[in-house]
C-alpha cells in the first residue's frame, strides 16, 4: 500500500507540474502577442523549437520548471504588458525596464505573491498604480519610475514591510504624500521626485532609521498656510542618510527658522549629497551647518532666500566637490577658509550681496573647473593667485565693483575652454598681450570696463574663439588685423569705444552672426558683403564718417575722387560695352559661387542658437529628452546611453550621451572626450556642443556630452540593418558604391587630421561603424572619443594601459600591451574599409581560426575580389542600366572592378599585423581620391551595380 501511495502522489505531482508548465508557457506566449515591436528579435526566438525555460530572458526553477525570472530589459520592446503576466504564479523577479511599453500596469501583478523585484522603469506606462500591488508582500525593490503614471501614492504601500526601495520618480502622480509610508520599516531608498505632489513632508519621514536615500525633488510641496506643520520635520533618526534631495519645491516660508532642520542632520555621519535648492527657505545659515558630515560632496543651497554671511566653518567640508549658494541674499565677505576645499570643482556664489575682495586663498583650489562670482558687490583687484587654479575652464566675475588692472598671471590658465567674463566692473589698463595664450577659449567678454589701448595683436592665436565682447571701454586705434584669423568667430562686439580707421575688409569674410561696431570713430565705405548684407545682424550707428552700405543703414553715398584727366581716347564704344558686359557676367557668376559657398558653410557651422547651448543643465537635458525616456533612446554603448533631445523651443535637435558612471571607466571616458574634443575641430568629426557635469534629481553624479544630432544614424545601421520578423522594410537602406567610397574618404580625412594636422596629435582608439555617424548630406562624422588618447610630443605613441577598444577592430599589438599610436587607428580603419566593401563584420561567424577579415581580403587579391564583395554591388544583368556600345560597357565595368580591388588593397595595407608595415592616413586619402576620380567617370544609377562577364 505505501508503494502505491507513493506512485499515486508522484503521478499527481507530475500532473500538477505539467499543468503549471503549460500555464506558464501560454502566459509567455500571450506576453509575446502583446509586444508590437521587437527590433532586436528576441521574442521571435520564443517558439516551439525549444522548451520555454530556455527562451531568451526566461529562467525557471530546477525542480518544477516554473518561471521564476523574466528579464527583458533594454531591448526596445513596445506594446502593452499582458494581463497573463499574473499567471506566472512562481515569478520572483520581473525586469522590463528601459523599453517602450505603454498602457496600464496590469492589476494581475497583484496576484504574484512570490514577487520580490518589480522593475518597470523607463517606459511609457500610464494609468494608476494598481491598489492590489500591496498584496505582493515580499517585494523588495519597486521601480516604476520614469513613466507616465497618474493618480495618488497608495497608502497601502505601508503594508510592504520588506520593501527596501520605493522609486516612483518622474511620473505624473498627484496628491499628498501618505504619512503611512513611515511604517516602511525596511526602507532605505525613497524617490518621489519629478511628480506633481503637493502638501507637506510628513513627520513620519523622520522615523526611517535605515534610510540612505531620500529625494523629493521637483514637486509642488509647500507649507500649509498658517500651520507650523509645513516645516521640514526633524530628521535626527536618519543617521544612515547619504542622499538628501528636496530641490525645486516650495518648501519654507522665508522665516528665520526655516533651516533649523539642518541641525537634525548632524547625526547623519555618511551624508554625501544635500540638495535643498530652489525652495523658499529663508533665514540665516545656522552655525550647526559646519558640523555636518565631512563626507559631503555636493551642497546645493541656491535659489532660496537665505541671508547673512557664509560661515567660516564651510572649510570643514574637505571632500566637497560642488558648492552652489547662488541666487540668495548672502552678504559679508567670502571666507578665506574657502581655499581649504581642495577637492572643489564647482563654486557658485553668484547673484548674492557679497562684498569685499576675492580671497587670495582661492588660488589653492587646483581642481576647480567652474568659478561663478558674478552679480555681487566684490571689490578691489582680481587676485593674481587665480592664475594658480590650473584646471579652470570657466570664470564669471561680471557685474561687480572690481578695479585695477588684469593680472598677466591670469592668462597662464591654458585650461580655459568655455568662457571668461569680466564684464561690468571697473577694470583699467590695457588688455595684456598674454590674452593670446587662451588658445582654446570660446567666449571672452570684457564689456563696460575702463580698459584702454589697442586691441591686442595676439588675438589671432585664440583660434577657437566664437564670441568676443569688448564694447563699452576705451579701446583706440584701428580694428586689429589679428581678428581676421578667428575663422570660427560668430559674435563680435566692439561698440562704444574710440576705435578709428576704416572697417577692415576681412570682417566680411568671417561667418559672423552678429557684429556691433556702433559709437566709434570709424570712417570710409561700408561694404555690402558678408554680415554687412544683414541690417539686423550688423550695427554701425554712431560712426559719422561712414558711407555706403545697404540702404537700411541710411548712410550717405560715398563720393569718389574725380580724375584730373578725363580722357578716354581711341577706345571704340563697342569694345567698352563688351568689356563691361563680360565684367558683369563674371561678377554675377562670382556672386552665385559665393552664395553657394556660404550656404554650405551655414550648414557646416551651427546657427546662433547652437551657441546658446553652452549652459545646459541636468534639468534642461531632462526636459529635452522627455525625462530620458526610452522613446528617445537611440543607442546604448560601452559607457552610456545616447538620447535624442529637442531644445530651443523645438528648433534644435541634439544628441545627449549620458555616461553610466557605475560602469568602470565611464568617468575616465567622459574626461577623455572632453580633453580630446576641446582641442579638435573638423568637418568630419562630430561636433560637441557642450558638456554637463553635475547631479541628477537623485543626487547621483551626472555627466553627459551634447552633440549635433545626426539624422541618418550610424554607419553600422546602414551596413547591417536589422529587420524584425514582423517589420516591413519599405525602403531598404543600401549604400551604393559611390556613397561607400565617399564615407571611406570622409573617415580618412578625419583620421588624417587627428594624426597629422591636429595639435596635440590624437589617437581615436575605438574606430568602428557604430562610431561613424552620417549627417543630412550623408557626410561621415567620426564620434565617440571616450577612449581617445592625446599622444606624446613625438606624435607617435603613448601608454596603452587600459585601452580596450572594440573586438575585431582593435589593433593586435594593444592586446599584448604595446604603446598606443596612430598606427592602431590605421588598423581599425583598414578593417572598417574591408567591411564597407565586403559587407561582413570582423566578428562574423565565418571568421574562425586563422581566417579573419584581413586575411579574407588579402587572399582574394587581386583576381578573386569580385567573389567576396558585398552582394548588393553585384546584381543581375537586368539591374545594370548602361548606354553605349559593348566596348564602352566593358570599360565601365572594368573601372568599377578596379575601384573595388583598390579599396580592398588599401584595407589590407592598413590592417597589416605589424604596425610598421601599415600605410598612413595621408597616403590613404590620396589613393582614395584617385579611386574616386576614376569612379566618377563610370557612376551608375543607385544602387551602384556591376556585372561580371
Amino acid at each position: 500500500l505505501p508503494i502505491v501511495s507513493d506512485e499515486f502522489l508522484w503521478v499527481r505531482a507530475s500532473l500538477v507540474a505539467g499543468t503549471g508548465n503549460e500555464t506558464d508557457r501560454v502566459a509567455l506566449l500571450e506576453f509575446k502577442s502583446k509586444s508590437t515591436y521587437d527590433p532586436v528579435g528576441v521574442l521571435g526566438t520564443w517558439n516551439e523549437s525549444i522548451h520555454f525555460c530556455k527562451w531568451y530572458g526566461v529562467t525557471c526553477s530546477r525542480r518544477h520548471q516554473r518561471v521564476t525570472l523574466l528579464d527583458l530589459r533594454s531591448l526596445k520592446l513596445a506594446g502593452s504588458v499582458s494581463h497573463f503576466i499574473g499567471n506566472l504564479s512562481f515569478l520572483k523577479q520581473l525586469y522590463l525596464q528601459v523599453n517602450s511599453f505603454t498602457h496600464e500596469i496590469p492589476s494581475e501583478i497583484g496576484g504574484l505573491r512570490r514577487l520580490k523585484v518589480l522593475a518597470l522603469n523607463n517606459n511609457s506606462i500610464c494609468g494608476e498604480i494598481p491598489t492590489n500591488i500591496s498584496r505582493c508582500s515580499t517585494l523588495i525593490p519597486i521601480h516604476p519610475q520614469n513613466n507616465q503614471l497618474v493618480g495618488k501614492i497608495l497608502s497601502r504601500f505601508s503594508s510592504l514591510s520588506k520593501t527596501e526601495i520605493l522609486n516612483l520618480g518622474s511620473n505624473h502622480l498627484t496628491g499628498s504624500i501618505p504619512s503611512s509610508l513611515g511604517n516602511l520599516s525596511s526602507i532605505h531608498t525613497i524617490s518621489l521626485a519629478y511628480n506633481n505632489l503637493d502638501g507637506t513632508i510628513p513627520n513620519s519621514f523622520g522615523w526611517f532609521e535605515n534610510l540612505v536615500f531620500l529625494s523629493l525633488a521637483a514637486n509642488n510641496l509647500s507649507v500649509v498656510e498658517n500651520k507650523l506643520t509645513g516645516e521640514v520635520p526633524s530628521l535626527e533618526k536618519l543617521q544612515r542618510l547619504q542622499h538628501f534631495t528636496i530641490t525645486s519645491n516650495s518648501l519654507g516660508s522665508g522665516g528665520n527658522d526655516d533651516l533649523s532642520f539642518l541641525c537634525s542632520l548632524t547625526n547623519a555621519t555618511r551624508l554625501t549629497w544635500m540638495h535643498i535648492n530652489s525652495n523658499n527657505f529663508g533665514g540665516l545659515l545656522p552655525g550647526c551647518i559646519s558640523n555636518l558630515s565631512k563626507t559631503i560632496k555636493t551642497l546645493f543651497l541656491n535659489n532660496n532666500k537665505i541671508y547673512g554671511s557664509i560661515p567660516a566653518g564651510i572649510g570643514n567640508f574637505v571632500n566637497l566637490q560642488r558648492l552652489d549658494m547662488w541666487n540668495n541674499q548672502l552678504s559679508g565677505t567670502i571666507p578665506p577658509a574657502i581655499g581649504e576645499l581642495q577637492n572643489l570643482k564647482i563654486l557658485g556664489l553668484n547673484r548674492n550681496k557679497l562684498s569685499g575682495n576675492i580671497p587670495p586663498s582661492i588660488g589653492n583650489l587646483k581642481m576647480l573647473l567652474n568659478l561663478f562670482l558674478n552679480d555681487n558687490f566684490l571689490e578691489v583687484s582680481i587676485p593674481s593667485s587665480l592664475g594658480q587654479c590650473e584646471s579652470l575652464i570657466e570664470i564669471n566675475l561680471s557685474n561687480n565693483n572690481l578695479s585695477g588692472t588684469i593680472p598677466p598671471q591670469f592668462f597662464s590658465l591654458s585650461s580655459l575652454s568655455i568662457s571668461l567674463d569680466w564684464s561690468r566692473n571697473k577694470l583699467t589698463g590695457s588688455l595684456p598681450i598674454e590674452v593670446g595664450k587662451l588658445k582654446i577659449l570660446e567666449f571672452l567678454y570684457v564689456y563696460e570696463n575702463r580698459l584702454e589701448g589697442e586691441i591686442p595683436s595676439t588675438f589671432g592665436n585664440c583660434i577657437r574663439l566664437e564670441q568676443l565682447g569688448m564694447g563699452g571701454n576705451l579701446f583706440q586705434g584701428p580694428i586689429s588685423s589679428s581678428l581676421g584669423s578667428l575663422r570660427g568667430l560668430r559674435v563680435l562686439d566692439l561698440s562704444q569705444n574710440n576705435l578709428s580707421g576704416e572697417i577692415p575688409k576681412f570682417l566680411a569674410g568671417l561667418s559672423l552672426n552678429n557684429l556691433n561696431l556702433s559709437y566709434n570713430d570709424l570712417e570710409g565705405m561700408v561694404t555690402t558683403e558678408g554680415v554687412f548684407k544683414n541690417a539686423s545682424a550688423t550695427r554701425i550707428l554712431g560712426n559719422s564718417k561712414l558711407c555706403g552700405g545697404i540702404s537700411e543703414f541710411k548712410l550717405p553715398t560715398c563720393v569718389s575722387k574725380k580724375s584730373k584727366r578725363r580722357r578716354l581716347t581711341f577706345v571704340p564704344t563697342l569694345v567698352i560695352a563688351i568689356v563691361f558686359r563680360l565684367l558683369g557676367l563674371a561678377l554675377a557668376l562670382f556672386g552665385l559661387v559665393l552664395c553657394l559657398v556660404r550656404k554650405i558653410k551655414e550648414k557646416e557651422n551651427p546657427s546662433s542658437s547652437i551657441y546658446s547651448l553652452l549652459y545646459l543643465s541636468y534639468q534642461d537635458l531632462y526636459n529635452a529628452t522627455s525625462g530620458f525616456s526610452s522613446a528617445n533612446l537611440v543607442g546604448v554603448g560601452s559607457f552610456g546611453s545616447v538620447y535624442k533631445g529637442i531644445i530651443d523651443e523645438g528648433r534644435t535637435t541634439i544628441a545627449v550621451k549620458v555616461f553610466n558612471l557605475q560602469h568602470h571607466g565611464a568617468s575616465r571616458s567622459f574626461i577623455a572626450e572632453c580633453k580630446a574634443l576641446k582641442s579638435i575641430r573638423h568637418r568630419n568629426l562630430v561636433k560637441v556642443l557642450t558638456a554637463c557635469l553635475g547631479a541628477d534629481y537623485r543626487g547621483n553624479d551626472f555627466k553627459a556630452s551634447v552633440y549635433e544630432f545626426m539624422h541618418y544614424g550610424s554607419l553600422e545601421e546602414w551596413l547591417h540593418p536589422f529587420t524584425g520578423e514582423d517589420e516591413i522594410d519599405e525602403a531598404p537602406r543600401n549604400l551604393n558604391l559611390l556613397q561607400r567610397l565617399n564615407i571611406a574618404i570622409d573617415i580618412a580625412y578625419a583620421l588624417n587630421y587627428l594624426h597629422h594636422d591636429c595639435q596635440p596629435v590624437t589617437a581615436h582608439c575605438d574606430l568602428k561603424p557604430s562610431n561613424v555617424l552620417l549627417d543630412d548630406y550623408m557626410t561621415a562624422r567620426v564620434g565617440d572619443f571616450g577612449l581617445a588618447r592625446i599622444l606624446s610630443p613625438d606624435h607617435t605613441q603613448t601608454s596603452s594601459f587600459s585601452v580596450k577598444g572594440s573586438l575585431g577592430y582593435i589593433a593586435p599589438e594593444y592586446g599584448v600591451g604595446c604603446e598606443v599610436s596612430t598606427n592602431g587607428d590605421v588598423y581599425s580603419y583598414g578593417i572598417l574599409l574591408l567591411e564597407l566593401v565586403i559587407g561582413k563584420k570582423p566578428i562574423d561567424i565565418m571568421f574562425e581560426g586563422d581566417i579573419n577579415l584581413h586575411n579574407f581580403g588579402r587572399k582574394a587579391l587581386p583576381d578573386d575580389v569580385m567573389d567576396i564583395v558585398d552582394s548588393s554591388l553585384l546584381p543581375d544583368d537586368e539591374d545594370l542600366i548602361l548606354t553605349g556600345n559593348q566596348r564602352q560597357k566593358q570599360a565601365r565595368i572594368n573601372s568599377i572592378i578596379e575601384c573595388l580591388i583598390s579599396m580592398v588593397r588599401i584595407g589590407v595595407a592598413c590592417s597589416m599585423e605589424l604596425p610598421q608595415d601599415r600605410t598612413n592616413m595621408t597616403n590613404v586619402v590620396h589613393e582614395l581620391q584617385s579611386i574616386k576620380n576614376i569612379l566618377l567617370g563610370v557612376e551608375l544609377c543607385p544602387p551602384c551595380k556591376v556585372v561580371i562577364e
